[in-house]
């Protein structure tokens, strides 16, 4: 069978690695409808389609099996694969595991440098998100995120969310524009803002759990939808999620 025809527009000049382009690339052919899951494309249409050699085309294909957005086929053949309930929930379990003693720290050991961080981090979300722009928007909630993990000062953590996060973005899932907009995500960030401000870990606990377990069944509903396993979205979160 014949691969599918793939139109996509030549890559412009970058400074950066083309590996990190060409994932780019990959993640909007997806996200508008020109690549579709379950279609068997080649390396050599990416490459030929982007305008430039297959190596980077390669390594991005690679990152991109990781996390497990696309399975490599014979021939240099790979296809689109849609993100499992399951994995969703899993790396929101982590999340959980993670960002709630985080915020407790951070609400213990917060001062006026971190307030005015956070709040400032918070005004960047807010013009993102007036202004309609995801990418900045989704850029910022992560500096938010990063920076209640670093007060918590474990860097280990710090840096398995950051993976965490990176995963749940090359996976497509997101649930701006689907299920909320941004603003009502940003509005989620304001109780755990104003916890850790005041020193309260027990309400900021409790509003980071609203807004990750919020999040992460968002997106393991849209996940559901085109899953066909016959499980319900409460049963896959319980499942994973004690």
């Amino acid at each position: 069978m014949a691969d599918e025809a793939l139109e996509l527009e030549p890559l412009t000049p970058f400074t950066g690695r083309r590996m990190e382009q060409a994932i780019a690339a990959v993640r909007a052919a997806i996200d508008d409808g020109r690549m579709k899951p379950g279609v068997k494309y080649s390396v050599y249409q990416l490459a030929e389609g982007l305008g430039i050699s297959r190596t980077p085309v390669r390594d991005a294909l690679l990152r991109l099996e990781e996390v497990g957005l696309i399975k490599f086929e014979a021939r240099q053949g790979f296809r689109i694969l849609l993100p499992r309930p399951k994995e969703i929930a899993e790396i929101f379990a982590v999340r959980l595991a993670l960002e709630l003693p985080a915020v407790r720290k951070a609400a213990t050991v917060a001062d006026s440098t971190l307030s005015d961080a956070l709040l400032r981090q918070r005004r960047l979300m807010q013009d993102a998100a007036a202004g309609g722009d995801e990418h900045e928007f989704a850029h910022h909630d992560l500096g938010l995120h990063d920076l209640i993990l670093d007060a918590a000062d474990n860097a280990r953590a710090r840096a398995i969310v950051k993976t965490l996060r990176e995963t749940t973005r090359l996976l497509g899932a997101n649930t701006a524009d689907r299920t909320r907009t941004l603003t009502d995500i940003d509005d989620e960030h304001a109780p755990i803002i104003d916890a850790i401000i005041a020193g309260d870990p027990d309400r900021a606990e409790a509003a980071m759990r609203v807004h990750l377990v919020n999040t992460g069944k968002l997106l393991v509903t849209q996940a559901v939808l085109s899953d066909d396993s016959g499980l319900s979205v409460d049963e896959i979160w319980s499942a994973v999620i004690a």
